[in-house]
Order: C-alpha cells, then sequence, then structure tokens
C-alpha cells in the first residue's frame, strides 16, 4: 500500500485525490491546504488526515505527493518532497521562473526520486492513439503539426495578472504536445498576439490570442493558434501532416449523434470544460504515476519535460514582447 500526501484541496486537487483513492494499492494519507476548510471537506470525503506539509513530508510511511497547490508554491514543495525522499507528481508549470525550475531538475536529480509533471493532455485517449498510430508509421515521417486551442472563456483579470502570461499559463501544454508529437526540438520560435476578448487583459499585461510557429532540428513546423474566448465551447484538437497521409485529433463532444432535418444538420458542440474534456486523462495520469512507483519505471511526463516547454513558453514571451523570432540552441 502506498500512502500518498496531496497539497492543495482546490478543483483539481479534488480531482487528483477522486481519481488517487480509485487505485488499488494507494491510500490518500493527509491533505493539506491554506484553507482548512478545504482541506478538512477533502480529507473527510475519502478518510484522510488533515496535516501540514511538515508532518506529511516527515512521515516516513508516505511514499508519495500530489501537488495540486498553487503555481508559486510548486518549486519549493518539489525541493522539499525530493529531499524528503517522496516520489513527486506535480500540476504544470514546475515553476514561472525557468532558473527555479531548472533547480527543481536538479534536485530531483540528485535525490534520485520520481518526479512526474500534471501534461495531462498525454494522456487523452484521443491524443494517445493518435501518437501511438503515427509511431507506427501509418502516415510515414511527420512534417507539420497545427494545433489549435481555445479557452471558452478568459479568467479573471486578476488571475490573469498573476498568471505567468498566456504562452506559461495556457500555451504551456500546447508546447508539451508539440514535443511529444513531433518528438524533436525547437531551434526557432515566433510568436504573436493581440488583446481581442476582453481590455481587461490588456491592462494586466498579457494577451489573448496568439499565435506560435516553430521550426525544428529536423526541419519540421508547427503553428499553435489560441485564444481565450470561443463562444461554442472548449476547442481542442490538432493534425499531423506526413509524408503519407494525415492523423486528425478532434475535439470531443458529450454525444455524437447527429442530426439531420429539411432546416439543418446539427451536433453537440464540444464540451465546455476543461474537467470534461479531460476527466479520462486526469484519471490516466495518477494511475500512470502509481504504476511507475510500483514497477519502477519512467514516468512519461517527466521534470525535464516540464523544463523545455517552460522554456519555449519564455522564448514565446520574448518573442511577442520584442517583435522578433528567437533563435533556440541546438
Amino acid at each position: 500500500m502506498i500512502d500518498v500526501a496531496i497539497f492543495g484541496a482546490g478543483r483539481i486537487g479534488k480531482i487528483h485525490a477522486g481519481n488517487l483513492v480509485l487505485q488499488a494499492g494507494a491510500r490518500l494519507k493527509y491533505v493539506s491546504d491554506v484553507n482548512p476548510q478545504a482541506a478538512q471537506e477533502l480529507a473527510a470525503q475519502h478518510g484522510a488526515q488533515v496535516a501540514d506539509i511538515e508532518r506529511a513530508l516527515a512521515d516516513p510511511a508516505v511514499g508519495a505527493v500530489l501537488i495540486a497547490s498553487s503555481t508559486d508554491t510548486h518549486a519549493d514543495l518539489i525541493l522539499r518532497a525530493a529531499a524528503a525522499g517522496k516520489a513527486i507528481f506535480c500540476e504544470k508549470p514546475v515553476d514561472l521562473s525557468l532558473e527555479r525550475a531548472q533547480a527543481c531538475a536538479r534536485a530531483v536529480a540528485e535525490a534520485k526520486v520520481t518526479c512526474m509533471i500534471g501534461f495531462q493532455r498525454r494522456f487523452d485517449p484521443t491524443f494517445d492513439a493518435l501518437k501511438t498510430r503515427l509511431a507506427a508509421g501509418e502516415i510515414g515521417d511527420p512534417e507539420m503539426l497545427i494545433v489549435t486551442s481555445r479557452d471558452p472563456a478568459a479568467p479573471p483579470a486578476s488571475y490573469i495578472k498573476s498568471s505567468g502570461g498566456i504562452f506559461k499559463d495556457m500555451l504551456i501544454h500546447d508546447f508539451d504536445i508539440f514535443r511529444w508529437i513531433l518528438a524533436d526540438e525547437a531551434v526557432s520560435i515566433s510568436a504573436t498576439g493581440s488583446c481581442l476578448t476582453d481590455s481587461a487583459i490588456a491592462e494586466a499585461g498579457d494577451i489573448d490570442s496568439a499565435v506560435v510557429s516553430i521550426r525544428t532540428r529536423r526541419g519540421r513546423l508547427c503553428q499553435i493558434n489560441t485564444s481565450r474566448r470561443a463562444a461554442y465551447g472548449y476547442d481542442q484538437r490538432f493534425e499531423v501532416l506526413g509524408s503519407k497521409g494525415m492523423l486528425q485529433a478532434a475535439n470531443h463532444k458529450p454525444t455524437e449523434v447527429l442530426a439531420s432535418t429539411a432546416q439543418s444538420v446539427s451536433q453537440d458542440k464540444p464540451e465546455h470544460f476543461f474537467l470534461d474534456r479531460y476527466r479520462a486523462a486526469y484519471a490516466r495520469e495518477i494511475a500512470h504515476f502509481l504504476d511507475a512507483m510500483v514497477n519502477r519505471v519512467p514516468v512519461r511526463t517527466t521534470i525535464e519535460d516540464g523544463v523545455k516547454a517552460l522554456q519555449l513558453a519564455e522564448a514565446a514571451t520574448l518573442s511577442w514582447r520584442e517583435n522578433r523570432t528567437i533563435e533556440l540552441s541546438k
């Protein structure tokens, strides 16, 4: 039995806790949160105890921690958990500072502990199936990746101010998809953007719409288009063009019913909320994390993946702000 402590009892913490307790061989032992009521409610729901971080990390029975707290706490908790010899699952990003993220990666390597970063899109059944078919050579050598990533609505401007910006907060998932799907690294990146949906976002120093172009070491190309407003729902899809064809990963919809009448042909809009769209992915990533611990196999999304996605986010931010293409080391 693996005892686990979770740091963060908010929206994503509740999702991870609920998925954890469904795994055979795992038990949620401690819940810690700056909001005592939230911690107590989540602990009571799953038969766990409320504890502060020090107590949870000092307990030798705790084999792993799930970090689902605010972004500004991630790096500190990774460092403390690594020093305590605990396996770590941490939500993205590792940190908003590349230097801090790199320090975390070094600490994890020195402690020789498992550390997985929560890029749940790699565990989405549709995206995962596309990757499997791509790796099997179904469309030959991949040449171009087009990613569409749009939220139904923007978060409050108060959140935008501390989010690190659209490239670190939102597109960091798409940068991970780029590296995973093309199995390649960027040599140049160009980003442009505008504030088209809410002037409060511009006042907070950010943009809500962006286009990113990437060229890889092998000459492959990737384009990412994103917006914080898609009136029709949560728009998450991509396509890969290869030497022998194309693979597309479409949106998920509540149902696949297609209605055809004399007036129109219609179907459900895409699922509206990211927790609905990636429900299965969140469950699969926690199952993978625990499986990696039990069977001592590498995790699919490492802390190095987190660092490299953050590097791309920083380069995209610089490209947008300075209106130039950023050349990256080969």
